[in-house]
């Protein structure tokens, strides 16, 4: 669809610049800042993901684990790497 925006001259001017960098049209440069400003916008309910949440609830145990065996190996120090 075509359609006419008007855009205060500083900033057609630095997404122009952009969209070269690159290298892309600025008609696809405006269209995809359109669409992140859609997606920023959204409910959590138009978010697909946000029905995942929580699905892992399940491995919470192994998680503590996990983080346990970091601790413990952080705390280690290798003399040798010190020398």
């Amino acid at each position: 669809m075509k359609t006419t925006l008007e855009i205060p001259d500083a900033v057609f001017r630095r997404a122009k610049s952009l969209a070269a960098k690159r290298g892309v049209p600025l008609r696809e440069f405006v269209t995809e800042a359109v669409k992140d400003k859609l997606a920023a916008d959204a409910k959590p309910g138009d978010k697909p993901w946000v029905k995942l949440m929580g699905r892992l609830k399940h491995l919470h145990q192994e998680t503590e684990h996990i983080n346990r065996l970091i601790d413990e190996s952080c705390e280690k120090i290798d003399l040798e790497m010190w020398h």
